[in-house]
């Protein structure tokens, strides 16, 4: 199966769920529960000692506002991203969040996360 085949509503109701968790234990600091969904490929490349700094010292990702705008969807090859405006709860302005979604063994994974 192949995401980019789903309809818009049908990425979201997949999509929102695992972007509310991504804020959730990223303004825990929970790494192990943030990275749960995400594909094998995207661990293997995941340096974890940054990844535990980011999660220490980002006053942005630990302090995500549990609110936000969706913005829209990019559908390419076997992976979609869906494109949030978010905020913080400590920070003026607005940024960017993604997460990119396709299959892994029949289900649907993480394959990127960011918020720039």
């Amino acid at each position: 199966m192949n995401i980019i085949e789903k309809t818009d509503e049908e990425i979201l109701e997949i999509a929102n769920p695992m972007w509310d968790d991504l804020i959730k234990y990223s303004n825990e600091g929970e790494y192990g529960k943030f990275i749960r969904k995400f594909s094998y490929d995207l661990l293997f490349g995941l340096n974890e000692v940054e990844v535990g700094k980011q999660f220490a010292r980002s006053e942005l990702t630990r302090n995500l506002n549990t609110e936000y705008d969706y913005l829209g969807l990019i559908r390419r090859g076997e992976h979609v991203t869906v494109l949030y405006r978010v905020t913080s709860t400590k920070k003026e302005g607005e940024w960017l969040g993604r997460i990119v979604l396709g299959y892994e063994k029949d289900e649907v994974r993480i394959f990127g996360a960011s918020v720039f």
